[in-house]
């Protein structure tokens, strides 16, 4: 289903079969783990709706819902490659196009969860449709994510402020738990290509010059991975 004007790039279908391959090799299994683990200490406990804004195929969205057995799910992204693939994610969950910079497709209070993982997100929307006693868990790189990347491949960087600024988006928002994930990946060059493929850095980076640095790296590459998974519950008085 596509819905809303379309303003900002998708992923397109090279993006999607990249991360496809790279999540599907279990590199971000210790993200997924954790997002499910506190979409089950923390949804309500009648969960209805469980809406993945930017989810791509549908990879974190799909694990939750196994966890949450009365829930159903929706992928909501931009690109229809993506959502091609979310569609077949499972079985209790939808694909939905929209622009996460746009009112989102979704009726207010209408979802007891939202998750938000290394997507775009407009926090008076999130606000909109969370139910009452809604969750939002998002994850955001670390400021150490994937640094050897950086300086090897000028993928993009975490802004220094983005912490601060997230804080001030959501001030609505208590948080109810944090957890800093962090772990090391040892990938080959391979590896590296559908991870730099599969993200936002696909749409800057030059593909000679990827290859290039692609061709002078060791057999095995060993990176710092660093994500911070957070749980926000609309404060009590504005509920």
């Amino acid at each position: 289903m596509l819905s809303g004007r379309r303003r900002h790039r998708g992923d397109t279908a090279d993006m999607v079969t990249a991360r496809e391959s790279f999540l599907g090799k279990g590199h971000f299994e210790a993200v997924r783990s954790t997002i499910t683990a506190f979409a089950v200490e923390h949804a309500p406990r009648q969960t209805g709706l469980v809406a993945d804004l930017a989810g791509g195929t549908g990879f974190y969205l799909a694990s939750t819902l196994d966890a949450l057995p009365a829930a159903w799910g929706a992928t909501l992204d931009l690109s229809a490659a993506a959502l091609r693939r979310a569609s077949r994610a499972h079985p209790r969950a939808a694909a939905v196009g929209a622009d996460m910079w746009q009112p989102l497709p979704l009726a207010s209070r209408s979802a007891d969860v939202v998750l938000n993982v290394f997507g775009p997100r407009t926090p008076g929307e999130i606000d909109r449709v969370l139910s009452s006693d809604g969750v939002l868990i998002m994850a955001t790189a670390g400021a150490e994510h994937l640094r050897e990347l950086r300086s090897r491949l000028g993928t993009i960087g975490v802004d220094p402020r983005k912490a601060d600024r997230l804080r001030h988006a959501f001030e609505g928002f208590t948080e109810v738990a944090r957890q800093a994930v962090r772990w090391r990946l040892a990938l080959s060059r391979d590896q590296v290509r559908a991870l730099v493929d599969m993200g936002p850095s696909a749409h800057h980076i030059d593909s000679d010059h990827r290859d290039r640095v692609l061709q002078e790296l060791p057999d095995t590459l060993g990176l710092t991975a660093a994500v911070d998974v957070v749980v926000l519950r609309r404060d009590t008085t504005r509920s």
